[in-house]
């Protein structure tokens, strides 16, 4: 059967059209996202599948696949606010994609003294949780930690985890320069954010990606793959679908 040069056209047509209408939704709406490491938890968990809104913040140039270097600007900006979940391009390379929370706005002092974290030379509260299990992922490993529940100056509340022993404990003063934001790691221990100079450091409010809102899908990919049917009920964390990010 000979196919039809126009039903051919028509086909490629609607797949182009369909293309573009994905892509500016990705752009410019929603953008799916998967969480590869165990730096956020317990708030995010390796396997976790969320949506992230890419209007929240405005737009850069990394708002679009590839990031093309059409402009330096950031349009229809929005100041993030602190506590907010945010996924941003490393300024190390502006392509590598990273999930954080973040912690410090243009202009704050960050300090960790004691274990403690510091804003403006102000304590951040934090109150000890009882949790029956304790044990947290650090890479492949598990780790005992504490848990925490911290409030920053604006009112949210989120958990933080930090190791039982040989917690990080001081650092320097970061002064976070303007147009630049501070972000760490729910696990606190486990995790390579802003207090890594070198590696990830202060990031650019043009490197800002989008805020994320919620988890649609998870899988522990550490107990099976995904096609192995007989497992669901050991891999897919059927609770923590379509869970959204809590900014309290």
């Amino acid at each position: 059967m000979k196919l039809n040069k126009e039903y051919i056209v028509d086909n490629l047509k609607t797949i182009f059209y369909a293309l573009i209408i994905a892509m500016i939704i990705r752009s410019l709406f929603f953008q799916p996202f998967y969480i590869p490491s165990s730096s956020m938890e317990p708030t995010l968990l390796v396997g976790d599948r969320l949506f992230v809104t890419k209007y929240s913040y405005g737009y850069s140039k990394h708002s679009f696949p590839f990031s093309p270097n059409f402009s330096k600007n950031r349009f229809f900006f929005k100041e993030p606010k602190r506590g907010d979940v945010v996924v941003f391009k490393t300024p190390t390379d502006n392509r590598t994609d990273f999930i954080k929370r973040l912690i410090g706005l243009p202009g704050d002092v960050i300090q960790f003294i004691n274990g403690d974290l510091f804003i403006n030379n102000n304590q951040v509260i934090k109150t000890k949780i009882i949790k029956p299990k304790k044990l947290i992922y650090c890479g492949n490993n598990t780790v005992e930690t504490i848990f925490y529940e911290e409030k920053l100056p604006n009112g949210v509340k989120y958990l933080a985890v930090y190791r039982k022993e040989g917690s990080y404990q001081n650092s320097d003063k970061y002064i976070v320069p303007p147009n630049h934001y501070f972000f760490l790691g729910d696990n606190r221990d486990c995790s390579k954010d802003s207090r890594f100079l070198s590696s990830v450091g202060y990031v650019n409010k043009q490197n800002l990606v989008g805020r994320a809102q919620v988890i649609f899908f998870s899988s522990d990919i550490r107990k099976g793959r995904i096609f192995e049917l007989w497992n669901w009920n050991k891999i897919i964390r059927f609770d923590r679908f379509f869970s959204r990010i809590k900014y309290q």
